[in-house]
């Protein structure tokens, strides 16, 4: 099977960082599927799209709060 065959997964952790998971191995600890089984492009544009603060949960919240 060729990578343009794959089929991938958009992944997310608790601090609402993402990846993408080839469908064909076992999910790891701490991450949650979000968009399944679809090829390694869509999951990279869903990515672009919707993660648009790269910095981790935790220092969104400390930066939201010092500025409060």
């Amino acid at each position: 099977m060729s990578d343009a065959d794959k089929l991938y997964s958009v992944v997310m952790n608790e601090q609402q960082q993402y990846s993408i998971w080839p469908n064909d191995l076992g999910l790891p600890s701490g991450w949650e599927i979000v968009v399944k089984a679809t090829s390694k492009q869509e999951c990279l544009e869903y990515i672009e799209k919707v993660w648009t603060d790269l910095r981790p949960l935790s220092v969104r919240n400390s930066a939201a709060k010092i500025q409060a």
